[in-house]
């Protein structure tokens, strides 16, 4: 398992570090762009509504690439009607084989499934 605290300065290291797992753990090259698209809307997600500090951390799972971005903040799920923006978690929901969120008194998670090797 491994482990990132992220800031909004620090999107890129993020975009980065996505890249370097996806591709460590044998994703096909045409998948590690969509999966990197979908962890940077969910942390992009992560510092802009939740909290200014958040977590990411990998994991194996099945074969399958886990991924979970947590913040200390609560956090609505979806663009909000006539929003422009806001397709952060719709996005990341398409590209991912699973997504699920988690919003309560210990602040908002989001867990996504992408498959491994190809």
């Amino acid at each position: 398992m491994k482990h990132l605290a992220f800031r909004l300065p620090d999107l890129p290291q993020v975009r980065q570090f996505a890249a370097t797992e996806a591709r460590g753990v044998g994703m096909a090259e045409e998948a590690v762009g969509d999966f990197v698209i979908a962890v940077n809307e969910v942390a992009t997600n992560a510092v802009t509504h939740g909290t200014p500090d958040a977590r990411l951390r990998t994991w194996i799972q099945d074969g399958d690439l886990v991924v979970e971005i947590h913040d200390d903040g609560t956090w609505k799920p979806g663009p909000m009607p006539g929003a422009i923006g806001g397709m952060g978690l719709w996005v990341a929901r398409l590209l991912s084989a699973d997504l699920s969120l988690r919003v309560g008194e210990q602040g908002s998670t989001v867990t996504m499934r992408f498959p491994g090797k190809a």
